[in-house]
């Protein structure tokens, strides 16, 4: 059987993965190794009445749907082109009024079931790289908690769709299908790798591949899964939690930015191994105790000073540099800006930006929007040439990440332009 792909790659079986995408041809820095339309999408509730529900497109004059009036699009061709999978919400929103409230999850897995009732024999570009039917269920794998949300999904869908689907699979293949959506990737056939040598953004719906390290005939195609910035244990232990297994890269192998990402403060008796451990157990204790807060605690001072205590206590033992003391300062950032605290955001910011670019790999679009925010920051306290210069920065990292003719990076060229 001939491997299927898209032009310039092809399936593989990976070593010790299973299956792989490969390069059949060079690609450099920036290129773009293929794009992909989204088998299947949902907006998001947060984004209703910003975006097109069709096209993703960001605009103020969008015009809402005349029958539930919360989908919003560009323009008449927009709608048409939305209505095949939007009729199915339009009249579920109708009909629950302001108690519609489905999950995001929900609501894609009514999508899928609805474009699975269209029979149709010509494959999507996306079903080229991998069918809906290889995703991996993981069900043999999934914990109590999991099972539980895959129930209190499937639930949900019976209530809010079941009137408005006239043939909704059985209770087996829901619990399925709900798993394949829950663990993988839109782009799931690449393989993860912990420095990758592409990276995934979008443009509208549409998925797109670019290579951030240069690409050889033979070599495989990797993509990031998770957040890059924390040390190996910390990266494995998310990977196997959330896809169910054990990464075996060259970088968690080697484990070559661990020492740099765990920097410890130069201390009169340097501390033991134990000391060391009970303080990332502390941060990580800590670190999920803030991501719980932002949810019930609404006096931002609160949670400002949680930032704060938690990094006097971290930093009795880490360096400023240490991504724990990283990741606690980006959120006291974030509490600063929701409280207009421009100089403190700024102070922030410009603590966490060095590190993080030594610490995430080549063209992390992490390090690029702490450019922008940083950049953004100082013109807006005055600071023309760092703010000018932060989004230079950015710039050259979202040209190869998004391309060079993406809205996004028309943005930020424009934003320069005005410093002029």
């Amino acid at each position: 059987m001939k491997n299927e792909g898209i032009e310039g790659t092809e399936r593989f079986l990976s070593p010790d993965k299973g299956r792989g995408l490969q390069a059949l041809r060079h690609f450099a820095v920036g290129e773009l190794v293929f794009a992909c339309p989204a088998y299947s999408y949902v907006l998001t509730v947060n984004e209703r009445g910003a975006h097109c529900e069709h096209c993703f497109t960001r605009r103020e004059d969008l015009f809402k749907c005349g029958k539930c009036k919360q989908a919003y699009y560009c323009n008449v061709d927009c709608q048409r082109g939305d209505w095949t999978m939007h009729k199915l919400e339009c009249v579920a929103m109708c009909a629950y009024g302001e108690n519609w409230c489905p999950s995001e999850t929900v609501r894609l897995v009514a999508r899928i079931i609805m474009k699975q009732v269209k029979v149709t024999t010509e494959r999507t570009p996306s079903e080229r790289l991998l069918l809906l039917r290889e995703f991996e269920a993981h069900l043999d794998k999934m914990d109590s908690e999991k099972e539980e949300m895959n129930q209190t999904d499937i639930a949900a869908l019976h209530h809010f769709y079941s009137r408005h689907i006239s043939d909704l699979p059985d209770e087996q293949a829901l619990t399925e299908l709900f798993a394949q959506v829950s663990f993988n990737l839109i782009l799931s056939l690449m393989n993860h790798g912990c420095s990758p040598n592409v990276i995934v953004t979008y443009k509208g719906t549409v998925a797109e591949v670019r290579a951030v390290q240069e690409i050889n005939p033979g070599d495989e195609i990797f993509n990031s899964y998770i957040d890059l910035l924390y040390p190996t244990d910390d990266r494995k232990e998310r990977l196997l939690d959330s896809y169910f297994f054990t990464c075996q890269c060259t970088e968690c192998t080697t484990k070559s930015k661990d020492k740099a990402k765990m920097e410890i403060r130069k201390l009169s008796s340097p501390p033991t191994q134990e000391e060391i451990q009970s303080m990332v157990h502390y941060s990580k204790n800590v670190i999920e105790e803030f991501r719980r807060a932002k949810h019930y605690k609404n006096i931002l001072f609160e949670l400002l000073e949680m930032c704060e205590l938690s990094q006097e206590k971290m930093g009795a033992l880490f360096a400023d540099t240490n991504v724990y003391m990283l990741h606690m300062m980006y959120q006291a950032m974030g509490v600063c800006l929701y409280m207009q605290d421009w100089d403190g955001a700024m102070s922030y910011g410009e603590k966490i930006i060095h590190p993080y670019s030594v610490h995430y790999p080549a063209y992390s679009l992490n390090v690029a929007s702490m450019y922008l925010k940083l950049g953004r920051l100082y013109l807006g306290l005055e600071k023309k040439k760092p703010g000018v210069k932060a989004l230079k920065k950015a710039l050259a990292i979202m040209e190869v990440a998004h391309g060079k003719d993406h809205l996004y990076v028309a943005e930020v060229k424009r934003e320069i332009e005005e410093q002029k």
